[in-house]
């Protein structure tokens, strides 16, 4: 794939293009703050070539905050099918569910620790780039925390490790042997969660959507 890489840290920067590299992409810019990034993706759009995928830091310069997560959204807001993975070592709350809840998919967002379990790293690489929704575990169950109260309320304690697991792009057989249950006991978990959020009939296809489509509801 060809990536567009935005980390300020010199350090990271480079240990994340020998990664990537390594890993069989080609890296067609790298960028060391927001403003930086956002102009690099307008060239690459102007002359009709776009990334496969951008990956990007949250906490950038020219402000130090959440300046990665906010020209993301700029990238989307550009083009509204644009791949986008979002590294970052914490949690920035109200952009976080802003990008999550974009409508066509193709978004990510991983803290840095993940970075370090190589093969789980490249495939979500992958399903972000074509078109699907990766979601850190943590992540997750920051923003479920932070939710008004509403259907997630009804949730028993394990339907939420279920959910969870299923933003993470678990399949059933993954979360069988996360929560040490048996297939039929996730595949009912799963459809008690579809039918407490009011989400209709179980598609494997709408397993992150659920999730996604709950927190656009619940967003304060």
């Amino acid at each position: 794939m060809r990536l567009l890489l935005a980390e300020d840290s010199a350090l990271l920067r480079e240990a994340l293009t020998a990664l990537l590299e390594r890993l069989g992409h080609t890296l067609v810019g790298t960028a060391q703050s927001a403003p930086e990034l956002l102009g690099m993706f307008r060239r690459l759009q102007e002359v009709d070539d776009p990334p496969d995928l951008v990956i990007t830091d949250v906490r950038m310069p020219p402000d130090n905050s959440d300046d990665g997560l906010r020209v993301a959204l700029e990238i989307r807001a550009l083009r509204s099918t644009q791949p986008v993975m979002v590294l970052s070592q914490y949690i920035a709350d109200t952009y976080a569910r802003e990008l999550l809840t974009l409508p066509d998919g193709g978004v990510g967002y991983l803290l840095k620790d993940r970075v370090s379990r190589i093969r789980d790293f490249a495939a979500a690489l992958e399903t972000v780039a074509a078109g699907g929704t990766v979601i850190d575990p943590d992540v997750v169950q920051h923003l479920l925390n932070g939710t008004r109260p509403g259907p997630l309320d009804t949730l028993t304690a394990r339907e939420r490790e279920v959910l969870g697991l299923m933003a993470d792009g678990q399949s059933n057989s993954d979360i069988a042997v996360s929560l040490t249950l048996t297939d039929a006991a996730v595949s009912k978990h799963i459809g008690n969660i579809f039918t407490k959020l009011g989400l209709g009939p179980v598609e494997e296809n709408r397993r992150v959507r659920a999730v996604l489509t709950y927190l656009d509801a619940a967003r304060s």
